[in-house]
């Protein structure tokens, strides 16, 4: 696991990999109860596709529809990253994960997602209360003269001399 070992106030990673592996095996045993017990009542879920969820209870119900429909007898497999502690309470987690589908024999690669998990350390121990989990798809940054670059610009100097667009609008 490539995390970064960070040690503050006595407590070390671990912690935060367990609910992380925890995270995941709640998913891969299609067990609700237990993949909510991983976040906090208040907790913000933004899924690959941008939809957000709020709140434990509907991550919970959301992920009861899927484990018993179309994610049923998938499994979650991914690794961290890196752990970056904003406070001795409050650490970014950087992690891989992707479903494996109970047909498949091996994660495709365009199913691979990044995820930034903010954990917090509450009364019952390290919690979610915040996940973004986006797909990766790497792009390249065109340089400024590439064939891209060149029509973007061309493009804005057109749409400025006809008056168009962002540079024209009003409030």
């Amino acid at each position: 696991m490539g995390t970064q070992q960070h040690k503050s106030d006595g407590r070390v990673d671990s912690h935060i990999e367990d609910l992380f592996q925890r995270f995941m095996q709640a998913w891969t045993d299609g067990d609700a109860v237990a993949f909510g017990a991983c976040f906090t009542e208040d907790s913000d879920y933004v899924s690959y596709d941008g939809t957000r969820a709020v709140g434990l209870a509907e991550h919970q119900a959301n992920h009861d529809k899927l484990f018993r429909g179309v994610l049923t007898g998938s499994a979650l497999v991914g690794e961290i990253e890196a752990i970056r502690y904003v406070t001795p309470d409050v650490a970014i987690v950087y992690g891989t994960a992707s479903v494996l589908m109970p047909w498949r024999s091996k994660l495709p690669k365009r199913r691979l997602s990044r995820q930034t998990i903010v954990v917090v350390n509450t009364d019952d121990g390290w919690r979610i209360t915040a996940i973004h989990n986006g797909r990766v798809r790497p792009v390249t940054v065109p340089a400024p003269d590439s064939m891209p670059s060149r029509m973007s610009q061309a493009m804005t100097r057109t749409a400025r001399r006809l008056g168009l667009g962002r540079a024209t609008a009003g409030p």
